[in-house]
This record gives C-alpha cells, structure tokens and sequence, in this order.
C-alpha cells in the first residue's frame, strides 16, 4: 500500500517478503516429524510445532495489565493460555484504565504491580523508566526481537539504549475505511491524493450520503487525523522535530496541516452530525454508522487504523466487500505510514515475567492472535497467511514492508499530559478546533501553550 517509487524501497519490499515467506517455512518446517527435528533449526526446549523455547514454570503466577476490553481481552487471553499449557504458569488478565501510567502508578503504591503491563505509549515506557518501575529485558527477549523485529520496531522500545519493550502489538493508523455500495452509488473512486479524497467526499456528498463520521468525542483519533496530514505535508524531519518539540506549534507548517485539515472539518454537512455531532460520537459508534442502514448510512468513510474490523464485525457488514479500504492519501510528496503499537513491559523481574515477554516477541505468539482477527504486528516473520483475510493479510503486509520506513504515532511519543490524556492537552485541543476549524491561530497558540508546559521547553 504506501509505496513509494524509490528503488530502494521496492528492493526492501521484496527483502520483507522473503522474510515473511521464510517465516511461513520455518514455523512449516517445525511441525514435522520428531526424526528430523535435528534439521528444522527448532530450539532447545521449544515445543512441536513453536519457534521459541521456554521454561518449565510450573506454579509460577502472573499478572498482565493491559487497557483492552471486549474482543480484543479476550483474544489476548488465548494468547496468554498458549503460555500457561507451554510453561505450567499461572496467568491472570488484569483490566487497566487510561492513563494506564496513572493506573500502574496506584497499583505499584499499594505494592501490588502487574509482572507485565502493555503500554500504549513510547512516552509511557520512558516514565515507567524514568520511575524505576521498568525493568530491562533479559538476552533471551533481546534475541526474539533481534531476529523478528526490524531496527525502527526495536529503537521504539529502548530508553537511554537500553531495551525495555516489547512491541507485541502495532496498528497501521494511515487508512480510510468506506462503505463499497454508497461508493458505487455515488461514481466515487478510492482517491490517492488529499485533492482526490476531497472530490470523492463530493460525490459522496451530491448522492445524498454524508462523507465522513469522525470520532470526536475520543480526542486520540483527531490526533491521528493531524499527523498523517502533517507527515505527508511536512514530512518526516519536520515530523520528528514536531513530536520532540523542537519546533513549536506555531511553526508555519502546523498552521499549513491545520488549514488542510479544516477543508474537510469546516464542511458541517461533510461530518456526520456536523461538527457538534461529531464531538458526541464516539469512536465504536463512528465505525458501526458507517456500516449500518445499507446504502444510506449516516457516513460513507471513516477514517482510523486496522483495529476497525473489530468494530465493522459488529454490524453485518463483510470486510473486504461491504466495508473496503484505502490508504490515507498523499497530502505532499508521499503517502503517510504512521505506526502505533503497544509494548510489553516488565515491572517485577522474575525468570516468568522474562520468559512471558520473550514468548510475545516470538512469532508463536502474534501468529495466535493475528489468526483472530483485529490485530496488527510488527512482527516480520509472522506468516500474512495467518491473517483471516485478503484486507487484513495487505495491512499487515504494508506495516512489514514499511521496515524502518514509518512514524510512530506524534502524540504517543509525546508526555502524558499532552498527547495521551482525555480532556487536556492535544486531546482537547483539537476537540476545540473541531469545534471551531476557522480558528487555526488559536488552536497552534494552545496547543503550544499545552506543549511547552508538558515537555518543560519552549520549544
């Protein structure tokens, strides 16, 4: 999907390919018979058919903290349940709240931390360490990432050079989902460019169905809406300068992101709802409207990363048919490839917690849940056939192709307070530009504001 010309990049392309289609022949090559298990390259200690050997823990217990809920938890928890069969471990799912550096805060004063937590946000991995509460991964962890993982997927989950997190779990956060029959309908055609995508919105428009749902009621995907628009028009070094705060947010090029991003938002009968409607809708709802009231649905496209298949098998709605897809579209020279992810982290060290991380950087582990459908991973060596469908089996592609060649999503890496809390910061201040898109000198005068206060510079 977000290719790019470059012979450098198609040569990596196929590089990604040939490790994915190895990985399909290891794991393959790990299911045959005892007799040649001296030539499969299996580990020592690792079980049939599995790439990564573990430990006996039998009557260890531990306890996982996450923030997912509903399909997603329980997904996970058959993940969890491989380990406990392989291990003789005893794990528990404990449901985390957002901020989950908050949530792990009150947890570790009443002396009772999770062994491991997933967390959201490379900002929340460098306050776990900065608080003593991480703890470094073992040579164990470090080898399963080192063989699985590309360099850019590694250096995410370092603080200070050394490596704390595990991406077990990553989003491709550049895609437009759309609703193939009010497409049709309308003559409308997948648009590559920021230009194309505003004449699909208007031939959506002139058949009688709204273009766009947005989660406004959740400030996160209004931060994703900006910084796809901001990496494709500014580009990557402006990107990194921005997600540091080395350039302040009223440097021209955000005031140039805010104003393309206002061709849309400022459209009230683009939004379901309109702007004020769109401020009421919440993520999931956004996704299901979309999909539900057959060829006129309250919107025809809405914009977030893979994780929404998860909500389109709410409605009745096919992936791949009904509900289609397309890359976010070049706003400048190239298309976006912003990445979001959730780290493993240990917090009490123990041979359990080590052998528990090492396990979610094998690609034992991501294949389990990839085959469940709504899940993303960084992993390269996870076979594209584990994914359930043709739609999934290309977003994953993309991500892995991608190698070191993405962002991480701005305000993930942003502190807390500002890129990551609801009602303050980002999150806020994009809401109020929502509200009022003709305000871009006061939404970059707050946001600075917001921003200089969290990092502790001016910028």
């Amino acid at each position: 999907m977000h290719s790019k010309s470059s012979t450098f990049r198609a040569h990596r392309a196929v590089t990604a390919l040939a490790a994915l289609l190895a990985g399909a022949l290891a794991l393959s090559a790990c299911s045959s018979g005892d007799d040649e298990k001296k030539d499969t390259g299996e580990k020592p200690g690792a079980a049939t058919g599995s790439t990564v050997g573990l430990p006996k823990l039998d009557g260890a217990k531990l306890e996982v903290s996450a923030v997912w809920t509903g399909g997603e938890q329980a997904n996970f928890k058959k993940v969890l349940a491989e380990f406990e069969k392989r291990t003789g471990a005893s794990v528990t799912f404990v449901p985390a709240q957002d901020p989950i550096i908050n949530f792990l805060g009150s947890k570790i004063a009443g002396g009772q931390p999770p062994d491991v937590a997933l967390l959201p946000q490379p900002g929340a991995i460098k306050q776990a360490v900065q608080k003593g509460w991480a703890k470094p991964l073992g040579a164990e962890a470090q080898k399963e990432l080192a063989e699985n993982y590309s360099q850019g997927w590694q250096d995410i989950g370092k603080v200070d050079g050394k490596q704390y997190g595990v991406y077990y779990k990553a989003a491709n956060k550049s895609l437009i989902w759309y609703n193939a029959q009010v497409f049709e309908n309308a003559g409308a055609k997948e648009p590559a460019t920021w230009q194309d995508l505003l004449t699909a919105s208007r031939a959506v428009y002139d058949s009688g169905v709204t273009p766009f749902s947005v989660a406004g009621a959740d400030g996160w995907p209004l931060t994703d809406w900006f910084e796809n628009i901001y990496l494709s028009q500014a580009g990557p070094e402006k990107y990194d300068q921005l997600a540091q705060h080395k350039i302040k947010w009223t440097d021209p090029s955000v005031k140039r992101a805010l104003t393309t991003l206002a061709q849309l938002w400022g459209k009230k009968e683009y939004l379901a709802g309109g702007q004020t409607g769109a401020l009421q809708t919440e993520f999931p709802q956004s996704v299901t409207q979309t999909f539900t009231g057959g060829d006129q649905p309250k919107s025809a496209m809405v914009y977030e990363g893979d994780f929404v298949q998860v909500n389109i098998g709410e409605t009745e709605a096919k992936v791949g048919t009904d509900a289609k897809v397309f890359p976010f579209p070049a706003v400048g020279d190239s298309a976006p490839v912003v990445s979001g992810g959730d780290a493993a982290v240990i917090l009490k060290d123990s041979k359990a917690a080590q052998a528990l991380v090492t396990f979610l950087a094998s690609p034992d582990a991501a294949t389990i849940q990839a085959r469940l459908g709504g899940y993303l991973s960084p992993n390269k060596n996870v076979p594209s056939s584990a994914y359930p469908n043709a739609v999934q089996q290309k977003i994953a592609k993309a991500l892995v192709e991608a190698g070191d060649d993405f962002r991480f999503d701005m305000s993930d890496q942003a502190p807390q307070a500002f890129g990551g809390t609801p009602g303050k910061g980002e999150w806020k201040d994009l809401q109020d530009f929502l509200k009022n898109p003709g305000d871009v000198a006061g939404a970059q005068a707050r946001l600075e504001r917001d921003a200089a206060a969290a990092y502790g510079n001016g910028g």
